[in-house]
Parts: C-alpha cells; sequence; structure tokens
C-alpha cells in the first residue's frame, strides 16, 4: 500500500491523558496531524491541546468522555460527526488493568475492563473504518501487549482481552490486504506509564529492568503502523520474551508469567 500524506488529516487517539496517548499525540503532530483528544480527565487533555498548539502549531479537539460507560463509542463517534471530522487514523489506546486474583475482583471492575479494553475499542473501529473505506485511505491502530500471548495470573482478564485485541487486529488488516486501509496492533511490554500505578501493581525487579519509555512505544508504533505492519513488539528483550513463549507449554508460560509479574 503507499504512504498516505498526513499532514493536515485528523487523527483520534483515546486514551490521551497521560503516557502512550500523549506520545501518540506527540508523535503526530510532529507530523503536521490535526489531533481529537479523548480521556475521561479534561484538565489534563486541556493542557496537552495547549501543548500541542504552542509547540507544533495544530487544531486539537477536546472531548471528555469515559468509554467504560455503554454507548460511550457511539456517542464519540456521532459526536465527531456532528464537528464535521474526517478521521484519517483511529489509535485505540485506552485501557486499564486490575493486579489481582480473578475471584477477588468484581465482576463490575471486570465488566468495565472489558467495555474499555475490547468493546469501545471494537465499536470504534466499526464505525470509523466504514468511513476509511469509503475514502480508501486510513489507519488503525490497537493498543494490545505481549500479555496477549500468554496466560497471566493476577492479569488474566486483561491478558485475555489483549490477545482478542491481537488477533481481532491481525485478522482485520488481512481482510483489508487490497485496499489502502490497514491495521497495525501494538503489543509492547511493560512501559514507563501509569498502568502499574492504575492496576495497584508495585513493579517487580525484572519490570524496572525491562521497562520501556513510553516515547519509544510510540514512535516504534506509529512507524509500525505507517508501514502498513499488521503487528509489532517493540523492544529487542520483548521480541525475544515472545520468540520463547511459542516454544513454552501454556503452563509453564502462566507459571513464568506469574513469577516475574510477583517476584521477578
Amino acid at each position: 500500500m503507499p504512504k498516505q500524506p498526513l499532514k493536515g488529516k485528523i487523527a483520534l487517539i483515546t486514551g490521551a491523558s497521560s503516557g502512550l496517548g500523549v506520545d501518540f499525540a506527540h508523535e503526530l503532530a510532529r507530523r503536521g496531524m490535526n489531533l481529537v483528544l479523548v480521556a475521561r480527565r479534561e484538565e489534563r487533555l486541556l493542557q496537552l491541546e495547549k501543548e500541542m498548539g504552542d509547540h507544533y502549531g495544530v487544531r486539537t479537539w477536546v472531548i471528555p468522555m469515559d468509554l467504560g460507560v455503554p454507548g460511550a463509542a457511539q456517542q464519540l463517534y456521532e459526536t465527531t460527526r456532528h464537528l464535521g471530522l474526517e478521521v484519517h487514523i483511529l489509535i485505540n489506546n485506552a485501557g486499564f488493568a486490575t493486579h489481582r486474583n480473578f475471584a477477588e475482583t468484581s465482576w463490575e471492575q471486570d465488566q468495565q475492563m472489558l467495555q474499555v479494553n475490547v468493546s469501545a475499542a471494537v465499536h470504534l473501529t466499526k464505525l470509523y473504518l466504514q468511513e476509511m473505506l469509503q475514502r480508501n485511505s486510513g489507519y488503525i491502530l490497537l493498543l494490545s501487549s505481549i500479555g496477549a500471548f500468554l496466560p497471566a495470573p493476577t492479569y488474566a482478564v486483561y491478558s485475555a482481552a489483549k490477545g482478542f485485541l491481537l488477533l481481532f487486529g491481525e485478522a482485520l488488516d488481512y481482510e483489508l490486504r487490497d485496499t489502502n486501509v490497514s491495521c497495525t496492533v501494538l503489543a509492547p511490554g511493560f512501559t514507563d506509564t501509569e498502568f502499574l500505578q492504575v492496576a495497584g501493581q508495585i513493579p517487580s525487579l525484572y519490570e524496572r529492568l525491562v521497562m520501556m519509555s513510553s516515547a519509544r512505544v510510540a514512535q516504534v508504533g506509529i512507524r509500525a503502523m505507517l508501514a502498513h505492519h499488521s503487528s509489532v513488539v517493540p523492544g529487542w528483550i520483548n521480541a525475544l520474551t515472545v520468540w520463547i513463549l511459542r516454544l513454552l507449554p501454556r503452563r509453564a508460560a502462566a507459571f513464568f508469567a506469574y513469577w516475574f509479574i510477583n517476584y521477578g
């Protein structure tokens, strides 16, 4: 697929108030793209909006929204249509996890996690994909994790959700192979964001040693997306880990995941 011009076009980023969302915004604004910033924390979005204008001179729209609420994806889509915005890049970055045994979490916590990490991402993809196909141009980026490649005790629902996104995104990209629309799945390992703090986990020694900067992960993800790669695992340690996991029995993978997350 040929490269598509980005300057002056619009990218929509969910989970844009911190971490990877902020760094995705920098990567795309640096390329001259206007931005739709979506997250729950309006004050952080407004701060990022000012930063994007001051540093890059791009136009930004702020849409405070909780994608954990059923129907939020449809509401977001209708809001951008009402504003007359044509989304060229969709980055499904919003997501969170809870670090706890599955039996110790409430159904409401698990349901909200699935709503944000899976349902909202798939629904937004469905909605904006139709417009991209009509124009025969566009990019979709889905945020997965190396947790998608293994069963992760104490993150059981989260790793399963990320596994769903990995398989969904790679299958969708293949379906789009004869178009100028593509879907890329970014599957990072431990990244220096608020993820562990929100999840309620103190990072282990192993996690601190292999942790990548958010800016570097975002850079790898955007480059892979623009190159039409179906998926990418940033960082050689993460890529090696995924390769080794393919050789291990799942029971062994679950054991090592549990050990490195909680004791490593």
